[in-house]
């Protein structure tokens, strides 16, 4: 006798959705830091009270030093190593791999070159020595030392 009418759902608008996801993906793309290097060393970072930002980090080449880490002390023991670039290096070796980075920057940035040191708080001053040494007689003379910024 009566039937009921059955009323279907619209269906949802997809059309903008491809600029949506393409906004939201070049978002992240601008906003995330991608990891350029793999670390093998430990360390821990001494802490400071007169720290400073460095400004313009593409002129910043990174030195790390401290103990290997887990899963390298089989191959290469307790001793303090020198990585950069994601390879260990030896005091010897800077100086090629600092040669290296000054020709892959540009003039300006070849100018404003600085190389940030990363070192275990318990690294013996001996290596940190050694280390800039190597980057004198490569002429990187800006050196910056990292820190965290001690609680008082």
């Amino acid at each position: 006798m009566f039937k009921r009418k059955r009323h279907e759902m619209p269906g949802l608008n997809t059309a903008s959705l491809p600029d949506l996801i393409f906004s939201v993906l070049f978002f992240f793309m601008i906003v995330t830091h991608m990891r350029q290097v793999t670390l093998k060393v430990k360390y821990q970072v001494p802490q400071g009270t007169e720290l400073t930002r460095l400004v313009k980090k593409s002129a910043v080449s990174h030195i790390y030093i401290g103990k290997p880490t887990a899963d390298q002390k089989g191959r290469f023991g307790d001793d303090t190593k020198i990585q950069m670039n994601d390879k260990y290096v030896s005091t010897s070796e800077i100086i090629d791999y600092v040669s290296a980075e000054k020709s892959r920057m540009s003039s300006e940035d070849q100018q404003q070159m600085v190389v940030s040191i990363k070192a275990d708080k318990n690294t013996k001053m001996s290596v940190i020595t050694d280390v800039k040494l190597a980057l004198r007689q490569a002429k990187a003379l800006r050196i910056n030392y990292s820190a965290t910024e001690s609680k008082k």
